[in-house]
């Protein structure tokens, strides 16, 4: 997507890391004190990046579920015992979580202007809290409890063109996660894709997506 003549349906977006900051790495230090080195730490964090992704590839189970078995598959390739309850508490944390500091002007101004959605990697229960406090209007949101399967999996980006009777020719899919939502995207012919880059994955060319670094960036590049 170089700039604007192209004006979507939709604007769809990941939340989790992209919208809302994923401020999962307190909580994890957290279950981990006095069980793990700082140097360590670095190694740990990027094992449990790739536990989650794993775990999200089967069948759908409650977003605590998927965080505890990922926190405790992880912890015993590195021969520490489970925590009980490391869902729960991860859980928590996540409903706790805020909107990224640069978000929530030029979202309020790109929703005045596009029908923006949300397609998320949790539950309900979670997106009903997270949401509101991104201080935008969305025409509509999905969750991977709706669609029964987390991205990457297509059947969640199935599940939001039925939903919307579209196709992905409609959209410009959003996000910060390359892994996600952008390989599989680019797959199932979504054709204009943008990599808000915070950091999380790794660019991956051939991919076809524009990179931004903030939404006053895109907002630019749609004209706003």
């Amino acid at each position: 997507m170089a700039q604007t003549n192209f004006r979507p349906e939709y604007i769809s977006f990941d939340c989790y890391g992209t919208l809302i900051n994923f401020a999962i790495d307190s909580t994890t230090r957290r279950l981990l004190a006095g069980r793990l080195s700082e140097e360590q730490w670095p190694k740990f964090k990027a094992m449990f990046r790739g536990y989650r992704y794993d775990q999200v590839c089967g069948d759908y189970q409650p977003y605590e579920q998927v965080l505890e078995d990922s926190f405790n598959r992880v912890s015993k390739r590195w021969g520490l015992e489970p925590v009980e309850g490391a869902g729960a508490q991860f859980g928590e944390a996540v409903r706790s979580w805020v909107a990224h500091d640069d978000v929530l002007a030029p979202l309020k101004l790109m929703g005045e202007n596009y029908k923006l959605v949300i397609l998320s990697n949790a539950d309900d229960s979670f997106l009903d809290i997270s949401v509101p406090r991104l201080g935008a209007e969305f025409h509509a949101v999905y969750t991977a409890e709706q669609a029964g399967a987390y991205k990457p999996r297509y059947q969640a980006f199935e599940y939001m063109l039925d939903q919307l009777n579209a196709s992905p020719e409609d959209f410009l899919h959003v996000s910060s996660h390359t892994r996600y939502d952008l390989m599989p995207c680019h797959d199932l012919g979504f054709t204009n894709t943008i990599y808000l880059d915070r950091g999380y994955d790794p660019d991956v060319p051939g991919y076809n997506y524009t990179t931004v670094y903030s939404l006053d960036e895109l907002n630019k590049l749609l004209g706003l």
